[in-house]
C-alpha cells in the first residue's frame, strides 16, 4: 500500500507571520544582550581602547571591538582602592535578610488571611496591599525622619527594615494566592491526628516552597536592584553596590572603565541566580494560577 504523506498547508499570511516573528524576537535578543555583552567586554579595556571607533566610512568593520589586549586593572581598583568588597557584602546583607524576613513573616500573614474568617478580612487584605501602591519617593522623608530618630540611619539593620518595608506586603498579597491553592483538608487531616494550627502549616509549607522560592528571589531582586533605599537609608556604612557605582560619576571625570566593571559585578550574581532556579522560579510564579 502507498504511503499517504500528510502535507500541512500554510497560508501566505501565516508563512508572513512566522518570518516576522522570527525577526522580532533576533531583534529583541539582540536588543538586550547586545549592552551586556559591551558591557563585559568594555570592563576589562582601558580607556582609549574602550572608546576607539572604526575609521570613517567603516562603520560595519567590528573589528577594531575586539582589537584590545585585556586587562583585570578595573576589577583590582574596584576591590582594592574604592572598597567594592564592603558594598557587596553589605548587599548581599540587605537583600538576603529582607527577602527572609519578608517570606517568613508574609507567609504567616498570608497564612491566616487565607485560612482563618474574620470580621474586616477584605478591609485588612485590601489596607495592607495598599501600602505597597504608595510611591517610595512620597513615603521618603516621613521613614527617614523615623530611622534617624532611632539611630537606624546608616546601618544594616535598618537598611533591612527599609526593604521589608515595602517587601512584606507585596509578600502577603502574593503567598496568600498560593496558600489558597493548597486543599484544606490537607490541614483538617493533621489537626485530627494532634497537630496544632502551626504544626499544620508546617505541614503545608513543602506544598507552597516552589511559590515561597520564586517570591524570594523576586525580594532579593528588589532589594539589590534598589538605590533610593540605599542612598538615603543607607548611606555611610550600610552603602550597597548602586549607591557606590554612582559614586564613581564624579565632577571632574567620569571612570568609565570602573562603571563597567562595577555593572558586571552588580549584574551576573543575579543572572547566575535566575538562571540556577528559572525552572523553580516559572513553576512558583504560575502556581495558583489555576483554581480547583
Amino acid at each position: 500500500m502507498a504511503s499517504r504523506d500528510i502535507v500541512q498547508y500554510r497560508s501566505p499570511g501565516r508563512r508572513l507571520l512566522s518570518i516576522l516573528t522570527v525577526v522580532f524576537l533576533a531583534a529583541y535578543l539582540v536588543w538586550t544582550i547586545l549592552p551586556l555583552f559591551i558591557m563585559f567586554v568594555s570592563s576589562f579595556k582601558d580607556l582609549l581602547a574602550a572608546f576607539q571607533l572604526p575609521e570613517v566610512g567603516d562603520w560595519l568593520s567590528i573589528g577594531v571591538f575586539f582589537d584590545f589586549k585585556p586587562t583585570a586593572k578595573h576589577y583590582v581598583d574596584l576591590f582594592v582602592d574604592n572598597n567594592f568588597g564592603t558594598y557587596l557584602v553589605n548587599s548581599i546583607v540587605a537583600a538576603g535578610g529582607s527577602a527572609v524576613v519578608s517570606v517568613v513573616l508574609g507567609s504567616m500573614a498570608a497564612y491566616a488571611l487565607s485560612r482563618i474568617e474574620f470580621r474586616g478580612k477584605k478591609d485588612l487584605f485590601f489596607w495592607i496591599i495598599s501600602t505597597r501602591m504608595a510611591p517610595v519617593v512620597a513615603v521618603m522623608v516621613p521613614l527617614y525622619a523615623i530611622f534617624r530618630g532611632v539611630g537606624l540611619v546608616g546601618t544594616l539593620p535598618g537598611l533591612i527594615l527599609a526593604y521589608t518595608t515595602f517587601n512584606l506586603p507585596f509578600a502577603i498579597w502574593m503567598l496568600k494566592g498560593f496558600f489558597d491553592n493548597v486543599p484544606y483538608a490537607i490541614e483538617e487531616a493533621a489537626m485530627c491526628d494532634g497537630c496544632t494550627r502551626f504544626q499544620a502549616f508546617r505541614a503545608i509549607l513543602p506544598l507552597v516552597a516552589p511559590g515561597v522560592g520564586a517570591f524570594l528571589v523576586l525580594c532579593v531582586l528588589f532589594a539589590w536592584n534598589d538605590f533610593l533605599f540605599a542612598s538615603i537609608i543607607g548611606s555611610g556604612g550600610a552603602k550597597t553596590l548602586p549607591p557606590a557605582t554612582r559614586e564613581l560619576v564624579q565632577p571632574q571625570n567620569i571612570q568609565w572603565g570602573k562603571i563597567m566593571a562595577a555593572g558586571v559585578v552588580t549584574t551576573i550574581p543575579m543572572m547566575f541566580l535566575g538562571l540556577l532556579i528559572r525552572r523553580y522560579l516559572v513553576a512558583g510564579l504560575t502556581m495558583g494560577a489555576v483554581r480547583e
